[in-house]
């Protein structure tokens, strides 16, 4: 069993947000002691093990209580909303982006930084993709959303010509 100072530490966060989960009803102490001591065990570190890698994704305290709480698809939904909450950021960070480029005249700060073809391909063969699996990744990215995946072909930096191959696939 641990206090809240020793939970904390081992986590790397303040005692106080410790007690702000508390407040919030996402961690209770198993138990108190006479003097007050809160005390923690296997159960309330599992908890907040979660607790810290949701907060480290970006989730809101809210969607946190409702991920712990529920299961199956509620939890599915939450975490696509999340997704698509950052995914809506991105796009206004990359129109922020290309706002300081115009205002810098430098275009070519702009192609520095964004992931291009060859880049992407690395990450999805990292992630497991083969050639295969690449092609039907598009074919359904083009039956489902046809608009999108054209805006995300030309952000990558395929030309026209590319582009019209790949979504004829």
């Amino acid at each position: 069993m641990l206090t809240v100072s020793q939970i904390a530490k081992q986590f790397g966060i303040s005692r106080t947000t410790i007690l702000y989960y508390e407040k919030e009803e996402l961690l209770m102490p198993a138990y108190r002691s006479g003097n007050g001591y809160r005390w923690y065990g296997d159960k309330e570190i599992k908890r907040l093990e979660a607790i810290t890698s949701y907060r480290s994704y970006g989730l809101s305290v809210s969607s946190i209580r409702s991920l712990l709480d529920r299961k199956g698809e509620s939890q599915t939904q939450i975490l696509k909303d999340h997704f698509n909450k950052l995914e809506r950021e991105i796009q206004n960070l990359r129109a922020q982006q290309k706002a300081v480029v115009v205002l810098l005249q430098e275009p070519g700060l702009l192609e520095e930084s964004i992931v291009n073809k060859e880049r992407w391909v690395e990450i999805m063969v990292a992630a497991g993709f083969t050639e295969t699996n690449m092609i039907k990744w598009h074919q359904k990215f083009e039956e489902l959303e046809p608009e999108e995946h054209q805006k995300f072909l030309k952000s990558l930096g395929i030309s026209d010509e590319e582009i019209t191959k790949i979504r004829a696939l």
